[in-house]
């Protein structure tokens, strides 16, 4: 079937799935599709879902997942994410994302799996994670990524999110400086590289200067996710200038 004309997203129209609080994830990715004629972003919000591990947990966020499906589809978007960390952590690897393409007949990428797949791509096995959750939700992590065959040699969290859900959107207001010195402190020799946890963490500008200091990849969640989301478009995702993972 031909694809619906488009006076801008031709190349490409890009749905997203957001947390309700979260107001990092669309204007990272906006900043970085500039770059990109031709695609368009496309987004709404549901629930944020922090047990998606359980079984009860899994089919409450199915539930609201085929609700947020519904509201993009009137869009065609091309491609669907899932843009949500904590929530994406489901085993299998792409069980959550195929579940999604099951119910939205279009390709879909979830932030969790994405970022495992983004550290296998750039040749990690031992890494660090940073994020600004509190020790439950890192703890998770820890079990998800090692589920998934990465050995996580050490986790550093900033607590948000211990007072309850109301918490999280703290995270959005976390100064970049104040992410940069989180990062470097919770850096260990040995690694091969470094996940930075959370959509609503703002490290786009983070990124290419922990890099630098390190000399080994980082990978955030924002941009693993656009890397995946873009590959599932048939789009090379190549934007210059934001670190190791887009740069080829």
């Amino acid at each position: 079937m031909p694809r619906p004309h488009s006076n801008y997203g031709w190349r490409a129209r890009l749905g997203l799935i957001v947390p309700p609080t979260n107001t990092v994830n669309e204007a990272e990715w906006q900043l970085l599709l500039r770059e990109l004629e031709g695609v368009t972003l496309h987004v709404t919000r549901m629930a944020l879902h922090t047990n998606s591990a359980t079984p009860e947990g899994k089919q409450a966020l199915m539930a609201d997942i085929e609700q947020a499906l519904g509201m993009l589809a009137p869009a065609q978007p091309d491609v669907i994410a899932y843009g949500c960390t904590a929530g994406s952590m489901v085993s299998p690897l792409d069980s959550l994302s195929d579940a999604m393409q099951s119910l939205s007949h279009v390709p879909c990428v979830a932030t969790a799996p994405a970022l495992v797949h983004a550290a296998r791509a750039m040749g990690m096995k031992r890494i660090v994670v940073a994020t600004p959750y509190h020790d439950t939700l890192n703890r998770h992590e820890v079990e998800y990524l090692t589920e998934q065959g990465l050995e996580v040699l050490a986790i550093s969290g900033l607590g948000i999110g211990a007072a309850g859900p109301h918490d999280f959107v703290r995270i959005a207001q976390v100064p970049e400086e104040k992410v940069l010195e989180h990062c470097v402190s919770a850096w260990r020799e040995g690694a091969d590289g470094m996940i930075i946890s959370c959509t609503d963490f703002a490290t786009l500008r983070v990124v290419p200067r922990l890099e630098a200091l390190f000399g080994k990849p980082v990978v955030s969640s924002n941009l693993a996710t656009l890397w995946r989301t873009l590959q599932a478009a048939g789009i090379p995702p190549v934007i210059a200038g934001h670190g190791g993972l887009l740069a080829s």
